[in-house]
Parts: C-alpha cells; structure tokens; sequence
C-alpha cells in the first residue's frame, strides 16, 4: 500500500513527524506537506502564482502551497506513475470538529483526495496548548489505516477523526458532524505607524449538545470521534420541496427526483 502523508500545519510539525513515524510499516510512506504553517486556509488552491517543490528526503517533499495544493501535486505529479492508496491528513494540533471542517486545511487535504477518488483520512490532536503527546493518536490512526485495509469506503467519503487530549489511543466512537459556536469579537488596534489593523477568530467557543455528535464524544464523553464526511452537500428535502415552487417570471424545467 503506498500511502501519502500531509498535514496543515507544515512539513516540520510534531504531529506530521509522529504521524509518518507511526505508519511506518504498514506500506510505503510518502510526505508531501506544506513548507510552513498553513492552518484554517480551507480548500484554497493556488491559481494565480507558480508552486515549488522541494525535496526534504527519498520520499519526502515540501510544497509553498496550501495542503489541497500538496495532494494535488502529489497525485498528479510526484506519484503520477503510482498514485497513493491512502491520504492521511495530520495530525494537526487542535481541533477540527463540528463546523471547524468548513476552515480546516487539514480536512481540505483529505477532501482534495477524496475528489480525486483516493479514500483519506483526517485525523486531529483536540489540545491547544503549546506542547501535544501525539502518541495516543497516532496509535489510533495507525488502527484506522489498518482496518482500511479490510473495509473500504465508499466513494466520495472520508473519515475525519479526532482525538482527545486524554485519549488511551483505542476508546473511540462513530460520530455525525455536531455544530459548534465561535466568539464574534473583533480586536481593533493600531500598528506603529498609525494604521488600523484588526483580529478576528475570537478564541470563546461552545458546542451544541448533539448526542452522537463529534463534539460531544470528545469534549463531553473523552472518546475518540470517528465521522464520515460525504462529498454531496445536496440537502434532498429542500430540493425536494423546491420542485413545488412557484418563481414568478421563471418555467421549472424537467428536474430529476
């Protein structure tokens, strides 16, 4: 199995190197991850200027683009010959649950792979401090990609996991996508030469209470959440219930149900 290894939080982060490290084994690891941090850039690709590659190792490489331009890159060009089996994204340090996957570059990645019909893996270390132990979670990971080679997704889903500070590494649960709130501050400021300058993202931060929500097994429960994401973002009731619709001055025409 040739598996290919990237993340968002750069080539040199803890929880890539410990990620590359625990998959060793199960197949012929490959890296292609950005050359410095890339956190919350979603699925931007780069379109307007050049991308470099550079070699970091045999079967290493950094890339001066967003993760979805790594996998892009790695599928396409440097494993062109012999695409990946697998994509594993991480492991980012902090979370990535509930409505974070709408910013996460480390789920991005996953999904660009999942476009490209190689299934993936997210994978995420719920922690905020400066220092992170990975090992739980890049035991469990290593247990994901094993049993993914017995079960296989299907098409146009990925997993996206994440696993609590406390983890044992094994404990997990099969979870849906919980929604989460985000403080609305904005810090105004002045930089030294008088212009105004200004942060947003404030760090207040809450989730609904969801049973069997990612968010809930892992900050309510401490387990492991395991949640398999869909491609289709097509919500069918609605659609459904818009064939009924009148538009003034518009002929709905023939549309499939």
């Amino acid at each position: 199995m040739r598996i290919l290894v990237t993340n968002d939080d750069g080539f040199h982060a803890a929880g890539l190197q410990a990620l590359w490290q625990s998959l060793e084994g199960l197949g012929e690891v490959w890296v292609v991850a950005p050359d410095r941090e890339r956190s919350g850039v979603s699925h931007s690709i780069t379109l307007h200027s050049p991308l470099r590659i550079h070699r970091q190792g045999e079967r290493a490489f950094t890339v001066d683009g967003t993760p979805a331009d790594c996998v892009y890159l790695a599928a396409n060009h440097v494993l062109r010959e012999a695409p990946p089996d697998l994509v594993v994204s991480g492991i980012n340090h902090g979370p990535n649950l509930a409505d974070d996957i709408t910013y996460s570059g480390t789920v991005a990645a996953a999904l660009e792979a999942t476009m490209l019909g190689i299934p993936a893996v997210a994978v995420s270390l719920c922690v905020r401090s400066r220092t992170a132990d990975f090992s739980a979670s890049a035991r469990f990971t290593r247990s994901v990609v094993r049993g993914l080679e017995r079960h296989r997704l299907p098409a146009g889903v990925l997993l996206n996991v994440n696993v609590p500070e406390a983890s044992d590494g094994a404990s997990y649960r099969i979870t849906r996508q919980g929604r989460r709130s985000y403080g609305r501050e904005v810090i105004a400021n002045t930089d030294p030469r008088g212009r105004p300058y200004y942060w947003i993202g404030g760090d207040e931060q809450a989730h609904e209470d969801r049973p069997g929500s990612d968010a809930n097994a892992v900050n309510d429960e401490t387990i492991i959440s395991v949640t398999p994401l869909h491609l289709d973002m097509t919500h069918d009731p609605t659609r459904e219930a818009m064939l009924r619709w009148d538009l003034p001055g518009a002929v709905l025409r023939g549309s499939e149900r």
